[in-house]
């Protein structure tokens, strides 16, 4: 039987006040099911992994087609699923409460919202506020328990800037944000100060160049994945493709398909 949502919104809240966990994020059903079969706890969309499956850039996902993502997502396995929605489809502080009202309808326990605005700024702190204060609002009116995270994109849009990132952090944490997320941290010293300097639960960016350990040691009590699975996978398939195309090399098609383990029985 299918966990309710309000039994899934339970689930991930206790994620985030025991040790580090992993929370890897599946581009579409198929890979939910592979990373919930694989013994995840959580999973979490990836906006740019998702526009891939459509054949499109990061940032150019309608809120609708998030929503449906969401849904498709949860039915395919009783896990909690927290969705990535961007700066909420909508500059207002309303399209940020109106994009956390519709991912909860179709079944998403958590979800955040960012600070970079997609006409190429970022918001002001006052503005990036208002807009995670009417998140939370509706949030908290959902009647289960929505984990909101709040993030502080200044560092992957080119303000390598670690007090400006704390400043915010601090900021929607006094707005109410659950969980607070800065992505393009490089270091352990920087995911380390973070952490220190707010109180919350932190989530990071997985980097190949660190270990969950490593990240863990630093203070975050989650780990993203964020697009970087769905590229391994995409690289793969272009790799396997053009040996194909170039050396007539079939053996890349070679590989260990477990679906019974992964999407259950055919039968």
């Amino acid at each position: 039987m299918q966990p309710t949502q309000q039994e899934k919104g339970e689930a991930f809240r206790a994620l985030h006040e025991g040790p580090a966990f992993v929370i890897p994020n599946p581009w579409d059903a198929g890979s939910a099911k592979v990373l919930a079969a694989l013994g995840f706890r959580a999973l979490a969309t990836t906006s740019s992994g998702f526009a891939y499956t459509l054949g499109r850039r990061d940032g150019r996902v309608s809120l609708d087609e998030v929503a449906a993502h969401t849904r498709a997502l949860d039915d395919a396995t009783p896990l909690p699923v927290s969705v990535d929605l961007e700066h909420g489809h909508g500059a207002r502080p309303e399209d940020a409460a109106r994009a956390i009202e519709r991912v909860a309808a179709a079944g998403a326990v958590g979800g955040s919202i960012e600070d970079w605005d997609p006409a190429g700024r970022l918001y002001g702190v006052d503005e990036a506020v208002e807009r995670v204060s009417a998140a939370v609002e509706a949030a908290t009116g959902l009647g289960f328990p929505f984990t909101l995270t709040a993030r502080a994109e200044n560092h992957i849009h080119g303000v390598d800037d670690l007090d400006d990132t704390i400043a915010r952090l601090t900021a929607y944490e006094g707005a109410g944000a659950d969980v607070l997320y800065a992505p393009g941290l490089a270091r352990v010293d920087q995911i380390r100060a973070v952490c220190e300097a707010v109180s919350s639960p932190v989530n990071v960016l997985a980097r190949p160049d660190l270990t969950v350990a490593q990240i863990a040691d630093a203070g975050a009590t989650r780990i993203s994945v964020g697009g970087s699975l769905a590229w391994v996978g995409v690289s793969a398939i272009a790799a396997a493709a053009e040996r194909i195309r170039d050396d007539g090399d079939l053996s890349v098609l070679a590989a260990e398909v477990r679906l019974d383990e992964w999407l259950g029985p055919s039968g």
